[in-house]
């Protein structure tokens, strides 16, 4: 990357430079519909790989402890009822735990001139774009396992509760970046609320 005039205008992409360094992922996750949606004017940024290891990591402890809690009230408590619920939640948990890499992937923003885009989901997809003018609120989130990972997740919400997005697992830096822009924008582009 240079250095050139355009990389420190307030109007460039914050999140394109961090994105671009710390991305272990190939790209995003296209459906394999032959009607997909395709949004013109930006790139799409992707989230931190370093999400997939903090929701294994989440996911990975709640199994065992179902498993546990599982194996203790049927082997010891003798309540073989709790095979049931046990089993299900070991089933639900693992098929959690095979297609969370997937997921991860297909989540995304893109930066446009007016608004951010953000899209998540394979099979129910989920795109939301949200005019810069329109937003009221703009947080960072992170619980204890994402700080020690250095991930963060960005929330902003508008007027309508309906359109509030959280855009999970990015880079601290990234997250901090992306939030000082976004309230930039948002001040210059405020509309009549």
């Amino acid at each position: 990357m240079t250095n050139s005039p355009e990389a420190t205008t307030p109007d460039s992409n914050p999140a394109s430079t961090t994105t671009e360094a710390g991305s272990g992922f190939d790209g995003i996750v296209e459906p394999r519909s032959e009607n997909r949606l395709v949004l013109q004017g930006g790139v799409w940024h992707q989230i931190s790989p370093k999400y997939v290891t903090v929701q294994l990591i989440s996911t990975g402890s709640f199994l065992v402890l179902v498993i546990a809690a599982t194996l203790v009230l049927t082997l010891l408590m003798h309540q073989l009822w709790a095979w049931i619920p046990g089993g299900i939640l070991t089933v639900i948990l693992a098929w959690t735990l095979v297609i969370l890499p997937r997921q991860a992937r297909s989540i995304g923003y893109q930066l446009r001139a007016d608004d951010l885009v953000f899209r998540r989901g394979i099979l129910w997809q989920r795109f939301v774009a949200v005019p810069y003018g329109r937003m009221q609120l703009i947080d960072i989130t992170h619980g204890p396992l994402d700080r020690g990972f250095g991930i963060a997740q960005l929330k902003f919400v508008t007027a309508a509760a309906a359109t509030g997005v959280v855009i999970p697992g990015l880079e601290q830096t990234t997250a901090e970046t992306l939030r000082d822009h976004l309230v930039d924008v948002a001040e210059s582009r405020r509309t009549g609320l």
